[in-house]
């Protein structure tokens, strides 16, 4: 399903998983509409979805609009934890696997197959969001789970990442009862999403412009990143920047006697887009800024991060 960027597609999947669309296949749409007529919509139901700790908290109010009754599940160096995930009684996982967002690390294989095992054991959905797996600099990019089980996996994604927020461009990849509520309720939402632009897309791929964009922007991004983390390293030894080569961001830790959000303020006021980790945390853990660098030229990382040291209140 073509849908209006990656938020319109969790809304909307979340909204079907909590039993809030349409189910069911119309014969043809105007029957369906007369049916809605004849049928009124369920009441709102809820759903129980876990979502990492720490996560972005951009999605947080949607979910719940959509129906979401929210669960945090710790992540660790090797992603999600599938035992706390298990224990917290959810039945559908919003999950960041191929850059968990915002401290940058992969999904372990080992994790990947107890998730799938978990999943299947107990009928649960996973919503797999692949906000910037295209944009892993130091390998290939990491396969989607999708692939693994189609049947329980719910894969998101927008090319906001590759080519333009402002597209406004995603999809969905669904078991076809998912997909089908999605499709009915568009109808009686929108009536679907820009046409010229999915054309405009259709060409980039079929020509190869599509992949030599994606090429061009990961050594131009991999530049960015690296002379950002030769600056950190250089000036402001003290933090410690975790996560793969990957992405738009890096998860910069701070010393534990550093105030993170007098720390975030200075580093904007030096030009930095950065996020406090803090809000972000339902578990505590020690302070930390998200760093954007995907509009840091590295010929400015140098200057940028050595103002940063020196105005740094320590």
């Amino acid at each position: 399903m073509i849908v209006g960027g990656v938020a319109q597609g969790l809304h909307l999947t979340v909204q079907a998983l909590a039993g809030r669309l349409p189910q069911g296949r119309a014969a043809h749409d105007l029957d369906w509409f007369v049916d809605r007529i004849a049928n009124p919509a369920p009441r709102p139901g809820r759903v129980r979805l876990a979502v990492e700790d720490p996560t972005s908290l951009r999605q947080l109010p949607l979910l719940r609009a959509a129906g979401a009754d929210l669960v945090a599940v710790p992540v660790d160096e090797e992603g999600v934890d599938i035992g706390a995930l298990a224990a917290s009684g959810a039945r559908v996982v919003l999950l960041t696997p191929a850059h968990q967002y915002p401290t940058g690390v992969v999904l372990a294989p080992c994790r990947r197959a107890e998730l799938i095992e978990w999943a299947v054991a107990t009928g649960a959905t996973i919503l797999e969001d692949d906000y910037d797996a295209e944009f892993r600099f130091d390998r290939d990019p990491v396969g989607c789970l999708q692939g693994l089980a189609p049947d329980r996996v719910i894969l998101v994604g927008s090319v906001s990442k590759s080519l333009a927020p402002g597209l406004r461009l995603g999809w969905v990849a669904a078991p076809a009862e998912v997909a089908e509520s999605v499709r009915q309720v568009r109808g009686e939402l929108d009536l679907g999403s820009p046409v010229i632009e999915q054309h405009a897309l259709a060409d980039l791929i079929r020509t190869g412009d599509y992949d030599r964009q994606l090429r061009r922007m990961r050594r131009e991004y991999r530049a960015r990143r690296d002379a950002l983390v030769r600056a950190l390293a250089e000036h402001l030894p003290e933090i410690t920047v975790h996560g793969v080569s990957a992405g738009l961001h890096l998860f910069a830790e701070l010393p534990w006697n550093w105030d993170e959000f007098s720390a975030v303020e200075t580093a904007q006021s030096c030009g930095l887009a950065v996020e406090p980790v803090t809000p972000m945390r339902h578990a505590q853990g020690p302070p930390a800024m998200v760093v954007g660098f995907a509009r840091l030229p590295p010929h400015r990382a140098d200057g940028v991060i050595r103002t940063l040291a020196e105005q740094l209140p320590r």
